[in-house]
């Protein structure tokens, strides 16, 4: 049971190009956006999709497959773990974000 502790698994679109930073000891890092999307009926029977966004982080030799392969709109699937940390922003009020630290990734979808 503890390797489902914090795990996460999605599916879902890039909403824009992945970012790709080369760190001074040449380590790679990949951030981008996924969109997931959930669709139901609402009390009128309408047909509903409900977008959530999430922040996702990839490094090493999975942030070259990312810089290689992925762009906007691409399908992908990953695995990994929530993080979440804080800052102050300019008028100093704390701030939080959540990411998912990717260990796995699977491309989906047509090349």
């Amino acid at each position: 049971m503890s390797t489902l502790r914090n795990k996460v698994q999605l599916i879902g679109n890039l909403g824009n190009d992945p970012e790709i930073i080369t760190l001074e000891s040449g380590k790679k890092l990949a951030k981008f956006s996924l969109a997931t999307n959930e669709t139901y009926k609402n009390a009128q029977g309408e047909s509903v999709t409900d977008t959530q966004w999430h922040n996702i982080v990839v490094w090493n030799k999975t942030a070259e497959i990312v810089e290689k392969y992925l762009s906007k709109g691409k399908e992908v699937a990953i695995e990994g773990k929530l993080t979440t940390k804080s800052y102050d922003d300019k008028d100093g009020i704390k701030r939080y974000m959540t990411e998912i630290i990717v260990n796995e990734l699977l491309l989906i979808g047509s090349k």
